[in-house]
Formats: C-alpha cells, structure tokens, sequence
C-alpha cells in the first residue's frame, strides 16, 4: 500500500523521550535515549536482539520503570504518574503484542468485547455490537465473530489483536514484531493493515520489529538502537546510506528488493 503524503503532524508532538536510561543488574540496556513521535507517524525501531527494544515500549506504556530520564506521553509525564492517571493513559495506548495475547477460551466477540465492557461500564447490547463489528471490519474479518482462535491461522489472529486493540480507539498504537512467525504473503497483509489503521484511525504508531520489508512498507521513519542508543534515525533510505558495520548487516541479512 502506497502512503499517502501529508498525514504527519510535525508540530505536534505524543511522545517525547529524553535522557531515558534502564539496567538490570550489571545490565545497562538504555543508556540516554532520545526520541520522539509525532502525531500520525509511523516509527519504525530497529535494533539487535537484547538491545532494548521492547523495554522501551513498556517503559512508555508505564510497563516498566525507568531508572532515570523523562518519557512524556500525550502531555503526561509516565515516569512520575500516578496510577489512576496511568491507567487512563493506558486506554489511549493500544500493545499489539507478538504473541497476539487471545485468550484461548473465548469467541472472536467475547475477546473484543471484553477490553470494551471493562473499561467502559453501561453501554448497551446495541453499541457493543456495533463497536465490534466495526473493528472485525476494519481488520477485514467479520466472517470469525463466533470462531474460537484456535479456528485461525497466525495472520488471523495476530489481526484479532489488533483489532481488539483498536476497539477502544488509542491515539498511539504500539506493535511488538507484528510479522513475526509470519509467511511472506501474510506479511504483507499485515504490513498494509498497519498502513490502514494509521489512516483510519489517525493514530501514531512505534513498530519494533526485525523485518526490513515490514520497516520500508510502514515506517514513516527508522530510528535505530545500538549500544544503548539511538544512533541514527531517518527515512529508510537514509538511515541505510551508510558504511557502518553496526548498521549494514541488518539491510544486507534480510531485506529484499
């Protein structure tokens, strides 16, 4: 899916990092990053495995602790919050999780309904229903309402995931290897799913991931994390125009033109 032109905010900042620091141990993963996501941008973070990706997700998510630094999300400052302010800024942060996090024992609907009656008491049959049908929709799945997930493919539910995600309408969605495990083909489809949501819902997204096709199809932008750091951001194109063997390998190893 092509991407339209003109759909970023640069003025307004969701999120803002900065000097953000976090170890385990002996263990320093994030030593002083700075980063920022503007609103209706696709982000896509690339780095090595164990450098620190998914620990930045769930520091911004309120997840995780950070040991030092400041993240600011939509106007809130996660790192000094209080839980009752957390929990009503999660409701406006949508987790794709990798694994898709279905519970195994409820129908398609009673999944989606469930984040839905739980945040937001009293709605009636009629608007649940609705809500429902429209992320089933929107994810090009209507037809699996009553089908439990094991009746679906991997691309299926990791679809269900996000929808159940987008059943609250975040402002920000965050992916955690949404092509993971994936067939090419389905790929794609979610590579095109994450374009569609951007534009439907207007939201503003971080995509972690390893996959350099899903990065050029849906990031708006690439910022990479070496040693701790956010060593260089850009367009694709830019961020890969260079000699750096730290950098190099993650194009050369995986990405298919």
């Amino acid at each position: 899916m092509q991407k339209p032109k003109g759909h970023i905010n640069y003025d307004d900042t969701v999120i803002s990092i900065r000097g953000l620091r976090k170890s385990f141990g002996d263990l320093h993963i994030l030593k002083g990053v700075d980063l920022d996501l503007f609103q209706g941008e696709n982000l896509v973070v690339l780095g090595r495995s164990g450098m620190g990706k998914s620990v930045l997700i769930k520091i911004i998510s309120g997840l995780l602790n950070a040991d030092s630094g400041s993240v600011n999300v939509l106007g809130e400052e996660v790192t000094n919050i209080a839980e009752k302010t957390l929990q009503q800024l999660r409701l406006n942060i949508g987790f794709s999780f990798q694994n898709s996090a279905l519970y195994d024992s409820m129908t398609v609907r009673k999944n989606l309904e469930f984040p839905l009656v739980r945040n937001h008491k009293g709605l009636r049959r009629a608007e649940i229903d609705n809500a429902v049908e429209t992320v089933l929709d929107a994810v090009g799945l209507s037809q699996t309402i009553n089908q439990m997930p094991s009746e679906l493919s991997g691309g299926q539910r990791k679809r269900i995931g996000i929808a159940r995600t987008l059943i609250l309408q975040p402002k920000i969605m965050l992916y955690d290897e949404p092509t993971a495990g994936l067939d090419p083909i389905t790929c794609i489809e979610i590579n095109d799913l994450i374009n569609e949501v951007q534009q439907r819902y207007k939201t503003s997204s971080i995509i972690i991931t390893h996959d350099m096709t899903c990065a050029k199809q849906t990031g708006d932008r690439m910022a990479i994390l070496l040693d701790g750091q956010f060593q260089r951001q850009g367009s694709f194109d830019e961020v890969f125009a260079t000699d750096d063997d730290r950098v190099r390998p993650f194009y050369d190893y995986n990405f298919i033109q």
